[in-house]
């Protein structure tokens, strides 16, 4: 064999050897398939969340209902935290807390009841001022960039302006 058909034949080999090695590396650099697992929502779990969402709305916007319109809020945050639309069931939550402490809309803040070991109990204005604080200072901590933050923004400088 002529020395530059062996040259060229040692050359290939040992980019092929090469390539080989190199390959199974390249897999192993933190390249994933697939969408991120953090992302993938249950369809089902969305569908009611949605459903809790217009109804909240509903009672919200239309019947000024804030104790069953906050109920639905509770109801989507403790279900399903990463729902879709997150955001704004936290700044109704928020609002509807904030409005309760201030005795608006059509339901009595005394409707809104919580079990604490067994017993019945409401809350006064001052817990429902917390719980609104709560909830819109987490939308906007997590959620700075959501278009309902400027909002929760503007109702936690109220907040802090009234006496």
């Amino acid at each position: 064999m002529p020395k530059v058909i062996k040259a060229s034949l040692i050359l290939t080999l040992v980019v092929v050897a090469a390539l080989f090695v190199s390959a199974p590396g390249a897999r192993a650099q933190g390249v994933r398939t697939g969408p991120d697992p953090s992302t993938l929502r249950d369809p089902d779990l969305e569908r009611d969340s949605q459903h809790n969402l217009d109804v909240a709305r509903n009672y919200f916007k239309l019947k000024k209902a804030y104790v069953a319109a906050l109920k639905r809020c509770e109801e989507i945050i403790a279900g399903n935290p990463t729902f879709a639309k997150i955001e704004e069931v936290l700044l109704m939550a928020g609002q509807s807390s904030l409005w309760l402490a201030e005795k608006k809309g059509k339901q009595s803040p005394d409707l809104y009841v919580t079990f604490d070991g067994g017993q019945k109990r409401t809350l006064t204005a001052e817990q429902f001022r917390e719980m609104g604080r709560d909830y819109l200072t987490k939308l906007v901590n997590d959620y700075p960039s959501s278009p309902y933050a400027k909002q929760a923004r503007e109702e936690l400088r109220a907040l802090e302006a009234k006496p």
